[in-house]
């Protein structure tokens, strides 16, 4: 019988949202091909510091305990092979040895791939990745690789916050709040308030993590955070939404607008992912962020630069 990753939560990620290698990538970016591989081959042996989704990954893979994998967690690279190596070198140096599975493409564009993954995540430094996957109906967020690394505080549970329009919701209502401004959204919000909102890009991300959340893991545990600008009354259409989608989460901030930086902090989080990247700034320099290239705002950012 074939191996499959049906059963498994399925998380494909790049060698630079893994690991720390903006050196290397300096050096890719300044110099040639060639250069940029006999630098990976002169250090195929020293393992690369842990990058801004390090933490994520490595308490996701603490869920496959007692023999059971339940989480997958896939390399997916523009690198050559034999940087590869050096990846794969990294990871068994850092005790992430379940990660057995990579695709590195030598500059060509890896998200095709994800297609038989199968996965519910793609985290990537390459910006322009993120935007093919999204639209290949992907999970998908551009790491902000300056971002600050995850606090230690929670060993043994993974934190994960999310934005809610055009993430984990549509960008329905943002569209009005873009087009006609926050009076008109809170009364859109209000009408239809008990009418649940479409799914957004990362909806099959949250619906994974909650049916991990319900398998039971000694030690281990998943909390979540809806973190967005809304705040009542358009706060109870988010609610109802999640309510009609059976999903919980563990907190919810309703900001009405103020910065996130400060209350994701609290929060902190192994990851943080939203739409505006003002937002996904603001937070970097608190915790470790991605920003979800999508939505009303993403695209009248593209138009203004």
């Amino acid at each position: 019988m074939a191996v499959t990753l049906d059963d498994k939560l399925v998380v494909a990620i790049s060698s630079r949202a893994l690991f720390d290698f903006e050196e290397e990538n300096t050096v890719f970016e300044r110099s040639d091909p060639d250069t940029y591989l006999s630098l990976q081959r002169e250090r195929l042996n020293t393992p690369a510091a842990p990058g801004v989704a390090f933490s994520l990954v490595q308490k996701l893979l603490a869920f496959n305990t007692g023999g059971q994998q339940r989480v997958e967690v896939v390399l997916l690279s523009r690198n050559d092979p034999v940087s590869g190596m050096r990846v794969f070198r990294s990871a068994k140096a850092h005790g992430l040895d379940s990660i057995q599975r990579g695709v590195f493409t030598q500059g060509r564009d890896p998200f095709g791939y994800l297609r038989p993954l199968g996965a519910q995540l793609f985290l990537s430094a390459n910006a322009d990745d993120v935007t093919q996957a999204l639209q290949l109906g992907y999970p998908a967020a551009h790491v902000f690789t300056d971002s600050m690394r995850a606090s230690a505080t929670h060993p043994q549970e993974v934190r994960i916050a999310f934005d809610g329009d055009a993430v984990l919701f549509s960008d329905e209502a943002e569209r009005v709040f873009q087009s006609q401004g926050l009076e008109a959204f809170q009364k859109h919000e209000l009408e239809k308030a008990a009418q649940p909102l479409p799914e957004g890009p990362f909806k099959p991300l949250l619906a994974a993590l909650h049916r991990l959340q319900q398998m039971p893991v000694p030690g281990m545990r998943i909390r979540t955070a809806l973190v967005t600008a809304r705040s009542a009354p358009a706060h109870e259409r988010a609610l109802n939404t999640l309510m009609d989608w059976k999903i919980d989460v563990d907190e919810a901030m309703f900001l009405g607008g103020l910065a996130k930086g400060a209350f994701l902090r609290e929060f902190e989080p192994d990851f943080f992912f939203d739409d505006q990247t003002g937002h996904v700034r603001n937070a970097a320099s608190h915790v470790p962020s991605g920003h979800v290239r999508s939505g009303i705002a993403h695209e009248k950012a593209l138009k203004s630069s």
